[in-house]
């Protein structure tokens, strides 16, 4: 008597054919590709992975796992994938919305709707044309769902605040596979949530923002040698004290291999960058600069750019990469901080991190924005991020070693508080929100009582 065997289905099964067969589970031969961040050093492995082009179709995955008594994980780029890979995803469906793009811009009102997978570089491109801006981060391909919802720092950031706080309204596919409008009007609880309080409370499909009067800006970089870090790094912690809120720049120590595909500027040297931008007519942004200028860097690419150039001044990299982090945001950094920057990543040092960086916070985005939401303002004056190439897990394993040592360092100066979109760990969120916790948590609970969201960083 022949004895037949059978594989035992999966709940994920059900969900096959959804998405226009756009559902990988794994095994399937699209599957590996589909759970890839661009984030390559995270190994996320959820039950399936759906691929939806239309908010419709999102919802016809939310139902069908809900049903199959699976759990729902919003993602778009996964830049910062890092905390989600690192939680357990065998009964998650991860939704990822990279293929939902579009943008829509109303030059009179100066808004724009963009679609919940479109990336900060087409946004920009459409707004261009009509001399606006929008308040995108330092890197053209992160996506506008997860930089905004973890609040979102721009180099315009301390004239007009967290990006956040230019929405006007979310639409999420919530828990039945409906689609719910939030705004200032209607849903106000959510709405206040959602800026900020990450991917907890639905997938994102389409976002409101408001548009910035910028045909160009005053952008740019000033370079030096790594050997000039100390001096270059006091007299810009000392500037950074007194500069109006007009300007935004960072500090970064940055050490590159020796790769032929990298300019000779930045191929194999050790080198401190100091970038961002100035919202001032020309003249008077020339003169802001002059203590920086006087230190003589062999590279100043500061001028005026066309607004959609900003994206490209901070050097990040265009294409995906393997990398591991830390962070951490200080209140003021005195001489002693410095000297223990220094220690870790200065002359002389031997480190794994492509680079400190130290992004200049305080102005708008200390202040907490009226009607604003969850994360409508940072605490501190300097956000700290560390970062390491992370090709293989020896690298890794140093990357995190190195990237945790410099955040270490500088613990007597922090807040405690934490920039969610430079948080790429799997910690406790409660720091990042202070006091405004109990009420996420709330929010979390109203919208999604049973669960079925899974956030980067879990809220309740």
């Amino acid at each position: 008597m022949l004895c037949m065997t059978t594989t035992p289905l999966s709940p994920a099964d059900g969900l096959r054919g959804l998405c226009g067969g756009r559902v990988h589970l794994p095994g399937d031969p699209g599957y590996d590709a589909a759970r890839t961040p661009w984030n390559l050093a995270v190994d996320q492995r959820p039950a399936a992975v759906a691929v939806p082009h239309s908010a419709d179709e999102v919802g016809e995955v939310v139902r069908a796992a809900v049903a199959a008594g699976l759990r729902v994980a919003p993602q778009s780029s996964g830049h910062g994938a890092g905390p989600l890979g690192e939680q357990a995803l065998d009964d998650v469906v991860l939704v990822r919305v990279h293929e939902l793009t579009g943008v829509t811009v109303d030059p009179d009102a100066r808004t724009a709707r963009v679609l919940g997978g479109t990336l900060w570089q087409e946004v920009v491109a459409a707004a261009a044309p009509h001399g606006l801006a929008a308040m995108h981060g330092s890197s053209p391909d992160v996506s506008v769902a997860g930089y905004l919802l973890g609040g979102g720092l721009s180099f315009y950031g301390r004239r007009h605040g967290v990006a956040a706080n230019s929405l006007r309204a979310v639409e999420l596919v919530a828990a039945d596979g409906s689609v719910v409008r939030a705004s200032a009007e209607e849903n106000p609880d959510l709405f206040w949530a959602v800026r900020g309080g990450g991917g907890n409370f639905g997938v994102a499909v389409a976002f409101e923002i408001d548009l910035l009067p910028y045909p160009d800006v005053y952008a740019g970089m000033l370079l030096w040698d790594r050997e000039r870090a100390p001096e270059v790094m006091r007299a810009w912690a000392a500037w950074t004290r007194d500069v109006p809120e007009s300007v935004t720049t960072s500090f970064r120590v940055m050490s590159f291999p020796p790769l032929p595909d990298l300019p000779p500027f930045l191929s194999g040297r050790q080198l401190v960058v100091v970038d961002g931008a100035v919202l001032e007519d020309d003249d008077r942004a020339a003169e802001l600069l002059t203590p920086l200028r006087e230190l003589q860097p062999e590279m100043d690419t500061f001028g005026r750019i066309p607004a959609v150039g900003l994206t490209g001044v901070h050097m990040d990299p265009p294409t995906p990469v393997p990398a591991v982090s830390d962070h951490t945001v200080l209140a003021d950094l005195p001489e002693e901080a410095i000297t223990a920057y220094l220690g870790e990543i200065g002359p002389g040092t031997t480190t794994s991190l492509l680079f400190g960086e130290l992004r200049h916070l305080g102005g708008a985005l200390g202040r907490p924005a009226e009607g604003g939401g969850v994360a409508s303002h940072l605490d501190g004056e300097y956000a700290l991020f560390a970062v390491a190439v992370a090709p293989f897990p020896e690298a890794a394993a140093q990357g995190r070693a190195d990237a945790a040592a410099l955040c270490a360092a500088l613990a007597p100066w922090s807040t405690g508080s934490l920039v969610l979109n430079f948080t790429e760990t799997d910690v406790d969120p409660a720091p990042m929100y202070g006091d405004r916790w109990e009420r996420l948590r709330s929010a979390r609970a109203a919208a999604d009582p049973a669960g079925v969201f899974v956030g980067h960083h879990p809220v309740g």
